[in-house]
């Protein structure tokens, strides 16, 4: 697969000022000699301002074009960049002239999967390209920039490094098996495994961090009809993406849209009012909200707080999201009921909870004029940031593979502890820090390569 020269389109179609033309491999300098008109020197990662041209030696298109030498380059491969103009027609044109030198069209991600094949990055700094590209808030951003950097690489890294002489010992044991394993050598061996374990559980726990930051926190805004939820959703926004009207029953499908508040991602899902309906269309609406309500990170509760609280419709939610919940006492500006004021405490009024003992906080607020906007959002960050988790001190935040594979490890070296405190056959305990070990190495791409490639550059764009 290397042995020949890819090509694309690296920028996103459309009229645009410039668009970028990528190719990579080794006949990248003699593909271009024919497609461009070439200086003749060409210095590397230098500028150079030259037309492509078509078969009979005509204009395409003019522009600048750039050689970055292998192995010093993004792919660790010969490259050459032209930036052109930005229309649709010309770049197809100049893409095509390319592909008719000798060049192949590129897969999705293959220039980035070069770059992993050629030793320019570990499998996880592959993986935050696309993280980067996909990032929706400053916090993703972040943590993307933080393994692109090769964070979580480098900690996996040292984990092998610290598993490694633990193997060394336990396999010198079965080359001299007259010789038992020490109490001493077994107290540190099992010491260094400790170690380890610990760290892989800490980077397991950041992957509900890692979830939250690539698709967001899934907030569901729910409530009886007509007490402003689609009203919130608008103010949320800053638009009117949902139709707002006093008719009940007006809202009934989801509707779902990204916000970032303080960084974080949300997902907010609008849900048809919960109440008992004759209509067939609003009741599979409210079976979605059910269901929505099922799968929330953080569920905010309207309620129209002009009413007393005793005739208010709330939510009866499972203990597993009751700690996410966030009531907000909307139509403030018609003045709060007496009925909500048992309190007044840190971000808003103190209330019962429906179904359980204590109370919660909630946040005065006015859809209307916009008064308790920022107490809500303060709100919502701490909720997810609690209930997440998610420490926004926390630069990493792995995602599934990872987790699969960090969990993996503990679970080998668990069993490998109790292997050494059992005084097990060493072949064991071995065979078990193998494993422990191959899984730290699917992390960053060291064994097993072939199975997660694949997988892991189809989701990639064209061009990267």
């Amino acid at each position: 697969m290397l042995a020949d020269t890819i090509a694309a389109i690296s920028t996103s179609m459309g009229e645009a000022a410039i668009s970028v033309l990528r190719m990579s491999g080794p006949q990248s300098l003699p593909i271009a000699s024919q497609a461009f008109k070439l200086p003749e020197k060409l210095t590397p990662r230098f500028a150079h301002l030259v037309p492509a041209v078509d078969a009979a030696g005509s204009p395409l298109d003019h522009g600048l074009l750039l050689h970055f030498k292998g192995p010093a380059s993004y792919t660790g491969e010969d490259v050459i960049e032209f930036h052109g103009h930005g229309g649709v027609l010309v770049t197809q044109r100049v893409l095509e002239r390319i592909l008719a030198c000798g060049a192949r069209a590129a897969e999705p991600g293959e220039f980035t999967q070069r770059a992993f094949l050629n030793g320019k990055m570990d499998l996880t700094q592959a993986e935050a390209v696309m993280d980067l590209i996909h990032a929706q808030s400053t916090l993703a951003l972040r943590a993307a920039n933080e393994q692109l950097g090769g964070a979580i690489g480098r900690q996996a890294a040292a984990m092998q490094q610290a598993i490694i002489p633990v193997l060394a010992h336990i396999e010198a044991y079965i080359d001299f098996p007259e010789e038992d394993i020490s109490p001493e050598t077994g107290a540190d061996l099992l010491r260094r495994i400790d170690a380890v374990l610990e760290q892989a559980q800490k980077l397991i726990a950041t992957s509900e961090q890692g979830r939250i930051l690539r698709h967001g926190a899934r907030t569901v805004i729910s409530g009886a009809p007509n007490v402003g939820k689609s009203s919130l959703l608008n103010l949320l926004l800053g638009f009117e993406r949902a139709i707002v009207s006093p008719t009940a029953g007006t809202t009934r499908d989801t509707i779902e849209e990204i916000i970032q508040v303080h960084g974080i991602p949300l997902r907010l899902v609008d849900t048809a009012g919960l109440r008992e309906s004759t209509d067939d269309i609003e009741r599979v609406g409210i079976q979605r909200t059910e269901r929505e309500l099922d799968r929330a990170d953080l569920v905010i509760e309207v309620v129209d707080a002009s009413q007393p609280a005793s005739a208010v419709q709330r939510l009866t939610l499972p203990d597993s999201i009751a700690s996410r919940r966030l009531l907000i006492l909307n139509k403030a500006d018609l003045g709060i009921h007496a009925d909500w004021s048992t309190a007044s405490e840190g971000l808003g009024t103190v209330v019962p909870p429906i179904g359980g003992s204590g109370s919660i906080k909630a946040i005065p607020l006015s859809c209307l004029t916009g008064e308790g906007i920022e107490p809500l959002r303060d709100a919502i960050r701490s909720i997810i940031a609690t209930a997440g988790p998610l420490a926004a001190d926390h630069p990493i935040a792995i995602n599934a593979r990872h987790k699969a594979a960090f969990e993996r490890c503990a679970e080998r070296l668990q069993a490998a502890k109790a292997a050494l405190e059992s005084a097990a056959a060493p072949e064991f305990i071995a065979l078990e820090i193998r494993d422990a070990l191959q899984a730290l190495g699917d992390v960053i791409g060291q064994v097993d390569v072939e199975r997660i490639l694949d997988v892991i550059f189809s989701t990639f764009c064209i061009g990267k």
